[in-house]
């Protein structure tokens, strides 16, 4: 069983000169209860199944179990998601050094103009330099969840 651990921000400059590659990213809960979210990933041509746990350290960490579906499979499931609960997005992948990668949400559809980048941990002490690129940091406001931006999409917020 793994955890994840992760450190999120907003994103407020230019990044995409830095990208070495991008997927296209359609997802779906099946249950969103901030408790256990399972969720539905097609990543370009393939599919995974993912339970994640509640939040801790902050929002920096939780338990995830992921595991690789068939593509069919995982299209089929998008169909028993929670009704409006689709992410559409393009993530960028960017080298930050030698052990980090920023993952760069663009997302589409209800959520447009939102930009958001992730950083995995190996532990909630590790440390990575923060690019100027880098804006506020959001890890554990759940508004930011992918499960909550299903819920209240970014284009119905009132302050951004």
């Amino acid at each position: 069983m793994k955890k994840e651990i992760e450190r999120k921000f907003l994103v407020v400059g230019e990044y995409m000169d830095f990208s070495i590659r991008h997927t296209h990213i359609i997802q779906g809960y099946i249950s969103s209860l901030p408790e256990r979210t399972v969720r539905i990933r097609i990543r370009d041509d393939k599919s995974f199944l993912t339970i994640k746990g509640l939040g801790t350290d902050g929002g920096m960490s939780r338990f995830e179990w992921e595991k690789e579906i068939p593509l069919e499979e995982g299209m089929s499931l998008l169909n028993l998601c929670e009704p409006g609960s689709i992410i559409d997005k393009i993530r960028y992948e960017i080298p930050l050094d030698k052990d980090h990668v920023a993952e760069v949400d663009e997302f589409k559809g209800e959520n447009e103009g939102l930009v958001l980048v992730e950083v995995e941990l190996q532990s909630i002490y590790d440390k990575f330099e923060v690019p100027s690129w880098f804006g506020e940091e959001v890890t554990g406001d759940i508004r930011y969840y992918n499960s909550m931006l299903a819920k209240r999409p970014y284009k119905l917020w009132k302050s951004k």
